[in-house]
């Protein structure tokens, strides 16, 4: 079934399932499906949120069981399900941890991949990619999937998704540190996602889309290149273009939606569903052309905004936003903060937010992004402990549903 425009959604989330008391990952995904359901299995739906098995053993990822309306209390659905995951984990001594990166984990070492349902998939990914790596194996997000019907609502949304695209890990960033060390990157997950399929680079491409707003043409300039540079590696033909594409919003006409890709998942459902919600009501202004015309918005090069998504996944919040035009596109006349244009542009969409979701935008408005917060944490002391220590913060915070703020 084909819905429209913002008719309903698609939101996944990723985790981490860690020890309790060391925090270091435990690849027991598998474990965790035969305590819900008697077997291992890839899926397992539990109501209205399905879980899911990942690339690597470690990550659970917990999805709306299809297309959802209800994005009012659906952070208390995932937060139900987390909860759940967790009581079911004490026998294995085991817990999720949120974020989207894990700040001590050694993926040379650790890395281990799932071997159950489609691990033939995954052998193939780590046989071309070497999946070791951090952009493979210690990164977790939020997914959003946005409806589209027909190439008129698919070249209005896509147009729409490209130009904010950029700008989005300046409230989402949570991932700072790498192996015990700040990375130079709020956004390390972002950094390392530009890079981890260098070998076949049509996938990723400049991670912001190119100027496609048609079936034909996405699949013209986007999907042909990827199955021709794929073709070598995958004999048996076992991938599929839509997982292929690897870029930071993906056209997935097999369900007719855009799947954005570029949200780092936060510290409690009631953050990630916030943001998700925010995005949302900002995509239905640039859709409704009330800013900027749908012509102006399909003109931006990839080039140009991946310039700008560059300084946000380094800076987030604190970056210097200084291409004029592009802040002309959300009516903002001089330079600003990343942060300050969020704020800015948050309030022209305030009004369509419930209160509960405004608290959530206003919070991070003014504490900053959840890799500020855990930064703010550490207070520069990066070894070992104090770094559990702010992340066992952070299982606490994802058990409660409430935000970190140190």
């Amino acid at each position: 079934m084909s819905y429209h425009l913002f008719e309903v959604f698609g939101i996944e989330l990723e985790y981490m399932l860690v020890q309790n008391s060391s925090l270091k990952i435990n690849p027991i995904v598998d474990k965790l499906m035969i305590l819900k359901n008697g077997s291992i299995t890839s899926d397992v739906s539990n109501g209205e949120i399905e879980w899911s098995n990942e690339l690597v053993a470690h990550v659970v990822e917990l999805k709306t069981n299809g297309p959802t309306k209800n994005l009012e209390d659906l952070d208390i659905l995932f937060h139900d399900n987390i909860k759940e995951i967790n009581k079911l984990l004490i026998s294995e001594n085991a817990k999720m941890m949120p974020s989207a990166s894990h700040p001590l984990m050694n993926p040379e070492k650790e890395m281990k991949l799932w071997e159950h349902n489609y691990s033939e998939i995954y052998s193939l990914y780590n046989k071309i990619f070497d999946c070791r790596g951090h952009g493979w194996s210690n990164v977790q997000s939020m997914h959003l999937n946005l409806p589209f019907n027909g190439d008129e609502e698919f070249e209005r949304l896509h147009a729409a998704i490209r130009v904010l695209l950029p700008i989005i890990p300046a409230l989402s960033a949570s991932s700072p540190i790498f192996e015990a060390k700040p990375t130079g990157f709020l956004d390390s997950r972002m950094e390392v996602y530009k890079t981890n399929q260098k070998e076949i680079p049509e996938m990723t491409g400049k991670v912001i889309p190119e100027q496609v707003f048609s079936k034909e043409s996405y699949i013209k300039q986007i999907f042909e290149p990827i199955n021709r540079a794929i073709e070598p590696f995958d004999t048996d033909k076992i991938l599929n273009k839509h997982f292929l594409n690897s870029r930071g919003a993906i056209a997935r006409f097999d369900r007719n939606a855009i799947e954005i890709r570029v949200i780092d998942v936060q510290e409690c459902p009631k953050a990630d569903i916030a943001i998700a919600v925010l995005i949302i009501e900002i995509l239905k202004l640039l859709v409704s052309e009330e800013l900027v015309s749908l012509e102006d918005q399909k003109k931006w090069h990839e080039d140009d905004l991946f310039t700008i998504f560059n300084d946000v996944i380094k800076d987030a919040e604190n970056t210097k936003i200084s291409n004029i035009k592009y802040l002309n596109l959300f009516d903002i006349e001089e330079k600003t903060t990343a942060n300050k244009m969020w704020e800015k542009i948050y309030h022209r969409v305030k009004e369509t937010i419930s209160p509960k979701h405004q608290n959530t935008i206003e919070f991070i408005l003014a504490h900053g992004s959840l890799s500020t917060r855990i930064i703010r944490g550490i207070s520069n002391d990066y070894i070992d402990a104090n770094i559990n220590l702010v992340y066992g913060e952070l299982t606490t915070c994802l058990e409660s549903n409430n935000f970190y703020n140190p």
